[in-house]
């Protein structure tokens, strides 16, 4: 967890750096989207410190010991992030791509409907929304 902007580059050289013993390394990066009318001016994110890092902690975890990964990673930010910025990044690191591709997926689906964040839309015209979660974001859990 982290309020200060990330460099996907030097965290996913980072991660992968010295490690002869995996064969996959897989990352994904969410990045800050505009809204349908172009107005949004900032993605609030809040969370509460110490329960949103052990929640994070618990689903790397179950990904580690599900596809007996080498290594996990997530980043995410929180505060007032404008279109185009970085939000959070995954890592995972395997033998074998198919257990870090999966693993990836996995903690996404998870960390996009179980994380305890919350996300407030601020538009250029003043209006501001919280972010409903979506069906088929809980969809998308039952795979697994």
């Amino acid at each position: 967890m982290q309020d200060a902007p990330f460099d996907l580059g030097a965290e996913a050289a980072a991660f992968a750096a010295g490690r002869k013993d995996l064969g996959a390394v897989v990352t994904f990066t969410g990045v800050v989207r505009d809204n349908a009318a172009g107005t949004l001016q900032a993605m609030q994110i809040e969370h509460y410190p110490g329960m949103t890092e052990k929640a994070l902690t618990k689903i790397a975890e179950e990904a580690a010991a599900r596809w007996s990964l080498g290594d996990v990673l997530v980043i995410h930010r929180y505060g007032d992030l404008t279109p185009g910025e970085l939000i959070m990044m995954v890592a995972t690191a395997a033998r074998h791509r198919k257990d870090a591709f999966e693993a990836a997926e996995y903690l996404m689906d998870y960390l996009k409907s179980r994380a305890p964040f919350w996300k407030r839309e601020i538009t250029t015209t003043g209006e501001s929304s919280w972010v409903a979660a979506k069906d088929e974001d809980e969809d998308a859990l039952k795979r697994w």
